[in-house]
């Protein structure tokens, strides 16, 4: 419990030889950590067999050498790396008998986890981009959307999605901590940090209440305007035939982006308060592990080429 650490933490022995934060997670008896390590030991192991299949499926059917799936592919791979920035610490942490988190690995993770977060946020506009191109304009999409560009964007969604966090991360890991350095979470997460720190520092709590959300308010704004267009264009094609493939195409990615969004839109509209603590944990747990569980369902189920292709590579006829 958090006023056993506490007391751990407060022992004149103990203030010196522990280097880092607690992670309490989820709080339940031993029996109840054991069932959750095993209950998300196997969300993990789905997660990564379901994502890493689709970037299998793409590198090996020669059909789906196409810019919409190799977007597919490296989000996939995203994905993959965005679960294990959390999950794997987490399980260790269910087993572990101290919950303590080194200085350095907390930071390393608070830094992965959320520039991740903005990497997914980048290729989520680009893969709308893709659709918009494909849509609303066909017979340029293949002079536009040329291998060369799809290979660059790719590289500045990664870019851009691990600067955005870089400054900030530097100057919290200068800071000095005091107090318990318990961090009633299951992750490294910025509000909690900050509540640790000696002093106050306004301005990295401005950063991450307001500016930290702000480019993914920015991206999502571009994927809606994206998505405005697309949904012009498709009411005006004629046939119903071409109404529903167009629909079928796009409407994976809108799931996969109302999943994203509406989740982090609750976790930052939502109070850090401590009545609150419980409900931004499940929030933060939704879209950090069950939607890279989710995304590979959808988009299998919502693509008959994908399908085909996984049929194909997991030998189902």
């Amino acid at each position: 419990t958090a006023h056993r650490h506490m007391k751990i933490f407060n022992t004149p022995n103990n203030s010196k030889t522990i280097t880092g934060f607690i992670l309490l997670g989820f709080r339940c008896p031993r029996e109840g950590q054991i069932l959750l390590f095993v209950l998300f030991s196997v969300v993990y192991l789905m997660t990564v067999v379901g994502n890493g299949s689709i970037i299998c499926a793409v590198r090996w059917d020669q059909r789906l050498h196409t810019p919409m799936y190799i977007l597919l592919a490296n989000f996939s791979f995203l994905e993959i790396c965005y679960v294990t920035s959390t999950v794997p610490n987490m399980l260790a942490n269910f087993l572990s008998e101290t919950k303590v988190i080194p200085f350095s690995g907390c930071f390393l993770q608070f830094y992965f986890f959320f520039s991740l977060g903005s990497t997914e946020g980048f290729f989520l506009v680009v893969m709308a981009f893709d659709r918009y191109l494909a849509i609303c304009r066909p017979l340029h999409y293949p002079t536009i959307m040329t291998g060369c560009l799809c290979t660059n964007l790719v590289v500045n969604c990664w870019i851009f999605g691990f600067l955005w966090f870089l400054l900030p991360i530097i100057i919290i890991s200068q800071m000095s901590f005091c107090g318990s350095r318990i961090i009633d979470h299951f992750l490294c997460d910025p509000g909690p940090l900050l509540a640790l720190t000696c002093k106050r520092a306004p301005v990295m709590e401005l950063f991450f209440s307001t500016l930290s959300p702000l480019p993914l308010i920015i991206l999502f704004l571009f994927i809606m305007g994206s998505y405005t267009l697309i949904l012009r264009a498709v009411l005006r094609v004629p046939s119903a035939a071409g109404k529903r493939k167009a629909f079928s195409t796009c409407g994976s990615h809108l799931a996969v982006v109302s999943l994203f969004y509406g989740s982090v839109l609750v976790m930052y509209g939502s109070l850090s308060s401590q009545e609150e603590d419980g409900m931004q944990k499940i929030v933060t747990l939704f879209y950090s592990v069950m939607t890279p569980l989710l995304n590979p369902v959808i988009y299998s189920l919502r693509n008959k080429d994908m399908k085909r292709a996984l049929q194909k590579f997991l030998g189902i006829k």
